[in-house]
Formats: structure tokens, sequence, C-alpha cells
């Protein structure tokens, strides 16, 4: 039930989200290897960005994606957010006043989030691909030109083997641990200490909002880097050696962005990160919340009625 539960918050708050995502994978492939002032900008800002996709390809351009966003959603997020229920509930990382530990916190967040990125990365590269996808006027980056999810599957099984499918898999352990723990940890510790001061308690909305926000800020710094390499490795096309056409791996991605964009090329795109992951993590969690509490009352129901008012063991 806690992978079904993270399943259905995470797509929940993927239908509000999508579109910043699009226009994040846009943005951080815009100027792709240049060095500033050497490369047309398409998009200036986010709300730039929102406009020039909607004018080319339609409102429907902003949801590109959606079908292995929601996929991805459902597979990583079930079960990282399974999972670190389960060790929540365990008690393993709890202190001795009730609080999470800060360590056992950052530690549980990061490997439940590597092992869920790992199992999706496949649906993570088919939506990088189509949203992607542009018409001419505004295209950045490789442009695979799939045609549908089914088509985009298989087309990299048909040309890679099974294998392609996990192409850039090992750029989503930084990219996902570090965001898993960030989020995961300063939500559960921004809980704790707006409860802690008595400004709100951990079941209020409020305690849920602020959370998600903190949360939002300190993943779109942290994983900002991470998550432009993995765009740029997920995207680029393969030459007829079935190599990638820009980059060998994630250590020569990072030092040839470095070498040609400079430290604000690991940046690009922050905005729309910040946009996207803030209320995606607020309708995440509050989601996640709310069914999870729903859950427990339906156990609480059954239980009392089954057993005449005495709940189940």
């Amino acid at each position: 039930m806690e992978f079904v539960i993270g399943a259905a918050a995470a797509c929940g708050a993927c239908l509000f989200s999508n579109p910043m995502d699009v226009l994040k994978t846009r943005m951080q492939l815009q100027g792709e290897l240049r060095a500033r002032g050497h490369y047309a900008i398409i998009y200036k800002n986010i709300i730039h960005a929102g406009y020039a996709v909607a004018k080319a390809d339609g409102l429907l351009g902003l949801q590109k994606g959606l079908v292995p966003a929601l996929g991805y959603q459902v597979v990583m997020n079930g079960i990282r957010f399974g999972l670190y229920k389960r060790v929540l509930d365990s008690g393993v990382i709890a202190q001795a006043d009730g609080s999470v530990s800060t360590l056992g916190c950052v530690l549980a967040g990061a490997g439940v989030g590597v092992i869920g990125g790992f199992v999706g990365s496949p649906l993570y590269l088919v939506k990088t691909h189509l949203q992607s996808q542009a018409a001419d006027t505004i295209a950045v980056g490789y442009q695979h030109k799939h045609q549908g999810i089914f088509s985009a599957f298989f087309n990299i099984a048909q040309t890679e083997g099974i294998k392609g499918l996990w192409r850039g898999a090992s750029t989503s352990i930084p990219r996902v641990g570090i965001g898993s723990a960030s989020q995961l940890f300063t939500y559960s510790k921004s809980k704790d200490w707006l409860d802690q001061y008595g400004l709100y308690s951990r079941d209020s909305w409020q305690s849920t909002f602020l959370g998600a926000m903190t949360s939002g800020l300190v993943i779109s710094s942290c994983m900002s880097p991470f998550d432009v390499v993995a765009t740029r490795i997920y995207n680029q096309g393969l030459d007829s050696q079935g190599r990638g056409l820009l980059y060998k791996g994630i250590s020569d991605c990072i030092f040839k962005i470095f070498r040609t964009e400079g430290l604000w090329g690991f940046y690009k795109g922050w905005s729309a990160i910040y946009f996207r992951i803030g209320p995606h993590s607020f309708f995440n969690l509050i989601f996640w919340d709310y069914l999870q509490k729903f859950y427990m009352k339906i156990d609480i129901m059954e239980g009392s009625v089954g057993g005449f008012g005495v709940s189940r063991p």
C-alpha cells in the first residue's frame, strides 16, 4: 500500500508540474557546449519559454512527455516514498524525542531515491527525448523525432538493444540520490522545526506547504548541476557505433560543460527547476500525507467493524 500511495501522490503532482519540466529541459539544452553570447537565446526565462512553446507547439506542447513522466513518477516515487515510509515506521532513524535523525534521514532518502531512479531510468530517458522535441523554430539540443512513447521505446530497443533503455542511468545515481536526500531531509526537518516552535502542527497543510517549498529551494540548488548533466547525457544522439555524439560519460560531460559554458552552465534552467520542484513537492507531499491518513482511517474503520469496536491487531 505504501507503493500505491507514493505513486498516486506523485502522479497527482506531476499533472501540475510537467509543463515546468518541459521548460526546464529546453532551457538546459539551450546553448549546449557553447559559451555565452555565442548562441541564439530562444528561451529568455521561464515566462518567455512558456510563451514560445505555447506559440510554436500549442498549449499541449507544454505537456509533452506526460505519459512517460507519469510512468516515471509511479515507478520512482512509488518505490521512493514506499520504502522511505517503511524506514520511518521501523524507527531505525528515529531519535529519543520522536524526531528523525539527520544522518539517518539523509542516508535513507538518498538510498531509496537511487533505487527508484535506476529502476525508472528508461521512462526518464523517453520522457527527456519527448520533452526536448519541438518545432524547428524553437528546437534546442538533439531532436530524436519519436512519434510517441511506444515508438520511442521500440526505436531505442531496436537500435541499441534492451540495455540501451538504461543509457544514462548512471546519471540518476547522483541526481536522484542528492535530490531525494535533500527533499526528504529538509521536508521532515522543516515540519519538526515548525512543530517544535509551535508555529504549525505537523499535520497542518501550512506545515506541508512550508516544508515542501523549503525543500524545493534546497533541492533546486543542490540538484541543478546533476540535473543538467543528466538531461544532456540522456538526450544526446549516438553515432554509428552506439557512442554518445557529445559525451563519453558523466565526468566528460562535467568537464566539457565547465570548459565551454562555465559554472553558470550547470545552473541553466534553475528557475524552472524550482518552479517545478516547489509546487511538485507541495502537491506530492500533501497528497502523500492525505492518502496516508485516508488509508489509516479506512483501516481503522474496517478493523472496528470487523472486530465489533476492537481494532485489528
